[in-house]
């Protein structure tokens, strides 16, 4: 592992690690994503995210990061991140639910968020995670060597607001590797005056749009984690771990 103006760089090995955290990962929201139905406690989420992990022989991410009391964040409607599962939140009809999971292979770390419809909802739901998911896509197409990382935030800006959506500016992307949150950060939003970083073969990035139908002002609840929305709008969250190759960008976690 080497340093590019402040970012690691990894090598295949350390990518092959990190695609292997990432699979599981993956594997745990494909798992949480075929159980969510009404009347599901979010609990329940909690319970499989962690057998599931222990199945693998892998430690949860989250859990104890900074204190954080779980392994999966679960953040139902109008949480953006960082919600808290429990046995009293159970899903309803209509609502729209996010898991944001990570896991630690081999010294390595994944990390990934997908957000799920509960039965039928609304159509101004369906649309913001459908945006909010091509947003991500359209980020990860500029994760190419030679590109400029605010290539990203730029195409993930641009989508969301042409669709009259707001991108949520308190929280980034980041880099990720040995650590779960490495330089750079990758805002989902063009900083004014900010320095553009060339992209390099080899980076590893957290690329992670958190997309309200409302205002993006943010809230944080008594719990000291839960961010909502302000006016608490509807908040849709997809993230993917992508390698920057000499061949564009690589998805990581993906089962």
């Amino acid at each position: 592992m080497k340093k590019y103006r402040g970012v690691f760089v990894k090598n295949d090995a350390e990518i092959a690690n990190m695609r292997e955290a990432n699979r599981i990962v993956a594997t745990v929201l494909d798992e949480l994503g075929d159980m969510v139905r009404p009347g599901v406690a979010t609990m329940r989420f909690e319970e499989k995210a962690r057998a599931i992990c222990d199945s693998f022989g892998v430690a949860p991410a989250f859990l104890g990061y900074h204190g954080f009391p779980f392994a999966v964040c679960c953040s139902v409607n109008e949480q953006i991140v960082h919600g808290f599962p429990s046995e009293e939140r159970i899903l309803e009809e209509g609502d729209i639910v996010s898991f944001d999971m990570g896991a630690v292979y081999n010294g390595f770390y994944g990390d990934s968020a997908r957000t799920f419809a509960v039965g039928q909802v609304s159509k101004e739901a369906e649309r913001l995670m459908d945006v909010t998911r091509r947003s991500l896509e359209q980020g990860i197409a500029m994760a190419r060597a030679g590109n400029f990382l605010h290539d990203i935030s730029k195409a993930v800006q641009g989508l969301v607001e042409d669709e009259g959506f707001e991108v949520v500016r308190r929280f980034v992307g980041h880099g990720i590797g040995r650590n779960l949150h490495e330089k750079p950060e990758v805002p989902n939003f063009v900083p004014k005056g900010a320095p553009q970083l060339p992209l390099k073969a080899g980076m590893t990035l957290a690329i992670e749009p958190m997309v309200t139908a409302g205002s993006p002002d943010v809230e944080i609840l008594d719990d000291k984690w839960t961010a909502v929305t302000k006016d608490r709008s509807l908040s849709a969250h997809f993230e993917h771990t992508v390698a920057v190759t000499a061949d564009g960008p690589m998805v990581l976690s993906v089962a």
